[in-house]
């Protein structure tokens, strides 16, 4: 392969990425599809306690402590009940905004769910 070919090539590959970026498109996720995040609640709690996801997005919180929690966001925005010890819970994000949240049974329990 000529150096030519290989500079446009190049060339083409950098404002490929470039427009990538400008649309939204995820590292990992390159056809743009909708990801799924894990938050673990242990030790009470959330780790991460800060996750940063795309609209459209799906986050999973896991209980593994022995005893229920919620993740129950101050604004109403969302409300998983009661997550039993070994249980999980689903959530789409749809709305864009950040979203503090806390375990209603203990209420020192902190997270922020960033939607983009």
């Amino acid at each position: 392969m000529s150096t030519h070919v290989r500079r446009r090539l190049l060339v083409w590959l950098v404002a490929f990425l470039a427009v990538g970026a400008g649309t939204g498109l995820r590292a990992g996720t390159a056809t743009g599809k909708p990801a799924t995040h894990t938050i673990t609640i242990e030790g009470s709690r959330y780790d991460p306690s800060t996750l940063a996801v795309a609209a459209g997005d799906t986050v999973v919180w896991v209980n593994k402590d022995p005893f229920p929690h919620t993740a129950s966001a101050r604004s109403g925005a969302f409300n998983s009940q009661s997550i039993a010890a070994g249980q999980s819970w689903t959530y789409t994000a749809a709305k864009q905004g950040d979203f503090a949240y806390t375990c209603t049974f203990h209420p020192t329990m902190r997270g922020t769910l960033r939607v983009k």
